[in-house]
């Protein structure tokens, strides 16, 4: 493991309250005494280490990593971008895992039991490393949104779970991205927990570059770990 020097406090003002009322489950997992800081030691200052030989040669396609008799159904997409530091330097080499529901709305999962169909050739998770600029790329069908029982008629809007290791265990973070022009942002608490001019870092942008003629629409979604102007959380 490689050690790093002490990280920027985390601006507890862009990611979401432990405590949210609009969300409702917060309340019964979210602490209720102020935090204590701890001094950041060797233990925070290091990082899990994986490489390319973690990952497997289709686990950033998540159309092809699950097929069992043909393609998935719903809209390809191409999801890319940048992993960034405090610093806006490049994150190289460091781990990325996704996972997301079906372009139903429905997730592989035995607690997930809402009424729409499970698709045979879509697991809906994936990972990749980045590369050594800090890039990465996943292939992927456009989650559908899903009902859940926080609040009368509500509904989850478009979104792909991240979790990412980052250089230290001080940047672990796990985060979701929005789809721009969903209707449901406004609506969904999650989302509104973050804070106001922060939330918006969690929404993806349609990249024409990364869109594949013929083939995928392209969103590029940049991540910035720790320290000011980050990422905000969504767990």
């Amino acid at each position: 493991m490689t050690a790093h020097g002490p990280f920027s406090p985390r601006d507890w003002a862009a990611h979401p309250p432990y405590v949210y009322p609009g969300y409702k489950s917060t309340g019964l997992r979210g602490p209720t005494q102020p935090l204590i800081p701890l001094k950041q030691t060797l233990s925070e200052l290091t990082g899990p280490v994986f490489g390319a030989e973690s990952v497997g040669p289709l686990d950033h396609d998540l159309t092809k990593n699950a097929r069992v008799n043909g393609e998935p159904l719903g809209e390809r997409i191409v999801v890319g971008g940048r992993v960034l530091d405090e610093d806006g330097t490049p994150v190289p080499n460091t781990l990325i895992e996704v996972w997301q529901a079906n372009a139903a709305g429905r997730y592989i999962h035995k607690n997930d039991q809402h009424d729409a169909p499970l698709d045979p050739n879509f697991r809906g998770s994936g990972r990749c490393v980045t590369d050594a600029d800090g890039w990465y790329r996943f292939y992927s069908i456009k989650p559908g949104a899903y009902p859940w029982g926080n609040h009368p008629n509500a509904w989850r809007p478009n979104h792909i779970h991240f979790s990412l290791f980052g250089p230290a265990f001080a940047t672990r973070l796990v985060t979701q991205m929005y789809f721009p022009g969903d209707p449901l942002l406004d609506l969904d608490p999650i989302y509104l927990g973050a804070g106001e001019g922060a939330r918006e870092l969690l929404i993806s942008n349609f990249d024409l570059d990364l869109t594949e003629e013929g083939f995928a629409l392209g969103y590029r979604f940049d991540i910035l770990l720790r320290g000011r102007d980050a990422t905000p959380s969504q767990e």
